[in-house]
């Protein structure tokens, strides 16, 4: 066949017109190409003898010799070298690496968890989100931010951000929380929203964590410690594994000791010891960073904020306090018997566990209860009241709880008979002699003592009712103090007595000597209202600059001005005293429960008398500074009068029918000032 087809290839090309320039061997495939074509498609091809014919042919002048051979595979010999096979080492080092990095992840995650109590992972958690909340901070806060709607989204989502990482991280975490909500008047609303949620209870810890704590601190168990029994042994006392409160570093178990006593015992939380140092650790790290990143000089202020807040969880420090307090509380004819402190047992209380005396009270923010009409005996306090006995537990109940509710124990006597066979009884206290009580207490404490009590909020501060009818304001929780040099505790009541007096030279050279350069917004800010004895240039200034601004960029440019109104009143940091942070904080907190009240008491007015007297009673004073002071305190109150007209008159007419208070009017002033200075106030921090 394949001789055919060539020679019928050879007798084409010879009939081919000269110019046609196919070669013999592509003239032949062609010929077999059209062969198969033509074969049926049920017919097997064989494989057909090659061919051994020789013959010579022409092609494009060219003379040569034509052999039809076969594909023959080539041999082994002729081929090259064989390639190795691909073992992908670099791929499979690196799967290996990250192997050996998930591995050492996982352990170092379970170490941390289980030896550090996870500080590690809160330490990592707080740098990733503050890194994150930095640069959407640093991409967006501009009049029309790129990645956000508004400025106010911009600020919901980081507020959203930070309060979640506050409220997992937990333990200091919830304490530099509450201490941002009590300021949080200065930051944005949207803040302000998000951390009014701060001040709800922590969760509390297993008792099996409370018991190793204090077998850690005095070698011994709760029932060798406290003389107790968890199983009602006869001639024991008894003591409560659930928690009664439990806040971010502690948590209040209570106990009837075998004497008779009832206490309060205070148990850090285990982990806290372990946490401290790193989560302080990470609050310097994070404040050094926004120091830098956005310009505004808070780092200045972070060892002395870290000290106070370590110093808070020293619970020897907390009973230093305390007994100090009671001390200063029972010198002092004009609170003696108005204010109590309760007392410490310093046997039963170490670094991480104290022990006080128990108080049956009403948490100031009950309001209603300390208003009902009393429904106890007449001339008899509420109890433990100046000592009145406390009802002893019933043995048999505490065995059945025991027995049939080991995990929800509720062993103390519910003692509120007062309250009246109905339970509508209260009190029947006056609430403006127990806020009259409180804010002397406070101002005592800051312009005659120097030893001020920096977390006054409602949960820790309990009223009881006198046999006479008056309130008793008993004030526990003495962990964070600052304690005021007598020169600048003097500083601080001619301050506050000058801006009663619109003494404006005074009031200058006071805080330039503490590096302030806007003495307005600082004077302002210390009244929690506007200060209006200045000259208002910081005011008319920015209204001017902000009165043609679209809402965008007007909330841009307050929220600049914010940043320079901080930035003027931190203006020198070596002179700026560190107490003015939690003295700031104690003040804002009284307003707040003043305002809660219906503010019934003046408090302006009072806190200004107290400033002006103490610079009498002091007694690092020589006798003719307390004499010139004398003559001056006379004039005062007589400038004081002017105060209580206006006081007087919001009452009036809040009797006939107007809802606000002077608090209330006070703060719409000081909004309104604010909203000209570049930010927006929101005082009620407590609501929620």
């Amino acid at each position: 066949m394949h001789h055919t087809l060539y020679a019928h290839a050879r007798e084409s090309y010879e009939m081919r017109s000269p110019a046609l320039s196919l070669c013999i061997p592509c003239i032949a495939r062609l010929q077999l190409r059209s062969s198969y074509r033509q074969l049926p498609h049920t017919r097997k091809l064989h494989t057909l003898p090659a061919p051994t014919s020789k013959f010579r042919t022409k092609h494009h002048g060219r003379s040569y010799h034509s052999v039809f051979k076969p594909f023959v595979p080539p041999a082994p010999t002729s081929l090259p070298k064989p390639a190795p096979p691909k073992t992908y080492r670099r791929t499979r080092k690196t799967i290996r690496r990250l192997l050996y990095l998930a591995i050492g992840l996982g352990i170092a995650y379970e170490v941390d968890k289980f030896f550090l109590y996870s500080s590690l992972t809160r330490s990592a958690r707080t740098f990733w989100l503050g890194s994150l909340v930095a640069t959407d901070y640093k991409i967006n806060f501009r009049p029309h931010p790129p990645l956000a709607n508004s400025i106010q989204d911009l600020h919901t989502r980081n507020a959203e951000r930070l309060f979640d990482l506050l409220r997992t991280n937990g333990g200091l975490y919830l304490k530099i929380g509450q201490a941002i909500a009590m300021q949080s008047a200065i930051l944005p609303p949207e803040f302000q929203k998000m951390f009014s949620k701060m001040f709800d209870d922590a969760p509390q810890n297993d008792w099996k964590d409370a018991e190793r704590v204090i077998l850690e601190d005095f070698g011994k168990t709760p029932e060798e410690l406290f003389g107790i029994s968890f199983t009602s042994e006869p001639g024991k006392g008894v003591m409560e594994r659930t928690a009664r409160a439990s806040a971010s570093v502690a948590q209040v178990h209570w106990a009837r000791l075998s004497d008779g006593r009832e206490v309060a015992v205070k148990i850090q939380k285990r982990e806290i010891a372990q946490q401290v140092g790193w989560d302080l650790w990470t609050f310097k790290v994070v404040a050094r960073i926004y120091t830098w990143l956005f310009d505004i000089p808070l780092y200045s202020l972070v060892p002395y904020i870290s000290e106070r807040l370590l110093l808070e969880t020293d619970f020897v420090n907390e009973a230093d306090n305390s007994e100090r307090m009671a001390g200063l509380v029972a010198g002092e004819s004009r609170l003696s018997g108005r204010v109590y402190i309760p007392k410490v047992y310093r046997e039963l209380s170490s670094k991480r566990i104290m022990t006080a005396e128990w108080i049956e009270g009403v948490r100031l923010w009950d309001k209603e209860t300390l208003t009902r009409p009393w429904q106890g005996r007449w001339r008899q306090g509420s109890p433990g009241c100046r000592g009145a006995p406390l009802d002893a537990p019933n043995r048999q109940r505490i065995a059945e709880v025991i027995r049939n509710h080991p995990s929800e124990e509720h062993l103390k006597p519910n003692r509120e008979w007062w309250k009246g066979v109905n339970g509508t009884g209260g009190l029947g206290v006056s609430l403006k002699d127990t806020m009259q009580t409180m804010v002397d207490l406070f101002s005592a404490q800051m312009f005659l003592w120097g030893c001020c009590h920096c977390d006054p909020h409602p949960g820790n501060i309990f009223i009881r009712r006198l046999p006479s009818g008056k309130p008793e304001l008993v004030l526990i929780d003495h962990g964070l103090y600052v304690q005021m040099q007598p020169e600048f505790r003097h500083q601080y009541s001619l301050f506050w007595k000058s801006l009663m007096t619109f003494d404006n030279k005074t009031i200058s050279e006071i805080v330039q000597s503490w590096g302030i350069n806007n003495p307005d917004v600082f004077a302002s800010a210390t009244l929690m209202k506007p200060y209006t004895g200045g000259d208002g240039s910081t005011s008319a200034g920015i209204k001017r600059t902000m009165s043609a601004k679209e809402q965008q960029e007007r909330t841009y440019e307050m929220q600049q001005q914010m940043r320079k109104g901080i930035r003027e009143i931190l203006a020198d940091e070596k002179k700026w005293p560190r107490e003015l942070i939690f003295i700031g904080r104690n003040m804002r907190i009284v307003q707040g429960n003043n305002q809660y009240l219906g503010a019934p008491v003046n408090r302006i007015k009072i806190m200004g008398n107290w400033a002006s007297r103490s610079l009498v009673d002091s007694p690092d004073l020589s006798y003719g500074a307390k004499l010139v002071n004398l003559g001056r305190h006379i004039l005062f109150k007589f400038v004081m009068f002017g105060t209580d007209v206006v006081f007087y008159s919001t009452k009036i007419a809040q009797f006939l029918g107007r809802k606000s208070n002077l608090e209330d009017d006070m703060e719409a002033s000081m909004k309104k000032m604010a909203g000209d200075m570049g930010f927006e106030l929101n005082h009620r921090v407590f609501e929620g």
